[in-house]
């Protein structure tokens, strides 16, 4: 296939090594404002270098920040960035979509598929584009700014995607199972959006080490040394918040350590040791600052949106609402205030559960 990959950080990166290692023709696209050194480096090499899970040398056939020849002849583009890269991409993108075309926001991280639709102005039950959302990256990964990516690990099994409408999920796993062949097909993007992981690991463990982390600039092993079982006891009560709200819309999804085992991340279903001792998480060392997508991604946009999502469905969510109050004071932003993902910014403000799930 023709696959376009928005996005050159550690998750792009990554993406398109595999889509180019699998032989497709991959094009890597990035905004000039904020463009990694990755781009150069790629576009000097002609391609990726990636050692661990994936190894070896892969071709890109374009790297560069010229939207219209990073989409000529695509027909899957991979939208790979933070939440809030999300409806740039999707603006930038708009002018290019042509009926046919497959778009996948990887991760959606709540939402993103509806978020990308909407700044694209595409009508949410508009099907000549399929646009739908993974889960998760499927990657556990870093890139060095010199076209080379570490994957640490890489997992199929245990990948959901859903598209918007639910209409499109057929065409959608058709395409996507050529690049991850045993991706799961999931009742609706809400079923996606709540069984995406990070908002009940990365928030936790940085709080619960957010002196630690600035003291030493991240330089920590944030599962092996930072999961400690206080940090745990404080995912497992996001997480059990998490679980309610999906019960309550009538979406089923596996808890973080279970989807985790399945995922081969980890091999005990526990929120202690099954993440400390995880093979898939070994060797990953903390964010730099503070100021990072394990916060402003995974509660500036996914917890305000669970707890939003959650008031709309009558469930309480104290330890939700506790660390966003938390990591508001942390960062001096009032992350809630800010709205970055709501039921409103998606337009779903007057809709109930059962149209939701109907979406």
């Amino acid at each position: 296939m023709n696959v376009t990959v928005i996005g050159s950080g550690n998750g792009g990166m990554a993406l398109a090594f595999d889509c180019a290692q699998q032989g497709h023709r991959v094009s890597l696209y990035s905004q000039a404002a904020h463009a990694h050194e990755n781009l150069e480096a790629v576009r000097a090499k002609g391609g990726i270098t990636s050692q661990g899970r994936l190894e070896g040398f892969a071709p890109v056939a374009y790297a560069g920040t010229d939207i219209e020849a990073a989409m000529e002849g695509a027909e899957i583009v991979f939208v790979v960035g933070p939440a809030f890269a999300t409806e740039p991409f999707g603006r930038d993108l708009a002018p290019h979509l042509r009926p046919g075309m497959t778009v996948v926001v990887c991760p959606g991280s709540c939402g993103g598929a509806l978020a990308f639709k909407r700044a694209a102005g595409l009508a949410v039950h508009d099907d000549s584009v399929i646009v739908g959302e993974t889960s998760t990256l499927p990657y556990a990964c870093r890139a060095d700014g010199q076209g080379n990516v570490h994957v640490f690990h890489k997992f199929d099994k245990g990948l959901f995607a859903a598209a918007v409408p639910r209409s499109g999920n057929g065409k959608l796993l058709e395409i996507l199972r050529q690049v991850y062949p045993s991706s799961v097909e999931a009742a609706t993007v809400f079923q996606t959006s709540l069984q995406n992981g990070n908002p009940v690991i990365h928030p936790a463990v940085t709080l619960m080490n957010a002196a630690l982390l600035e003291r030493t600039g991240g330089d920590f092993l944030f599962y092996e040394e930072g999961v400690t079982p206080a940090a745990s006891r404080l995912m497992e009560a996001v997480d059990t918040e998490r679980l309610a709200i999906a019960t309550a819309l009538g979406v089923t999804i596996l808890s973080e350590p279970d989807i985790g085992v399945e995922q081969g991340y980890m091999t005990e279903s526990n929120y202690t040791t099954g993440y400390s001792r995880a093979p898939g998480f070994r060797g990953i060392k903390a964010p730099t600052a503070l100021d990072s997508r394990y916060l402003t991604e995974d509660v500036g946009y996914s917890l305000v949106f669970f707890t939003d999502l959650g008031r709309r469905l009558s469930v309480p969510t104290p330890t939700m609402d506790a660390i966003i109050e938390l990591t508001s004071v942390v960062l001096a932003r009032d992350l809630r205030a800010e709205g970055a993902r709501t039921m409103s910014s998606l337009g779903l403000d007057d809709l109930t559960a059962e149209q939701l799930l109907s979406l």
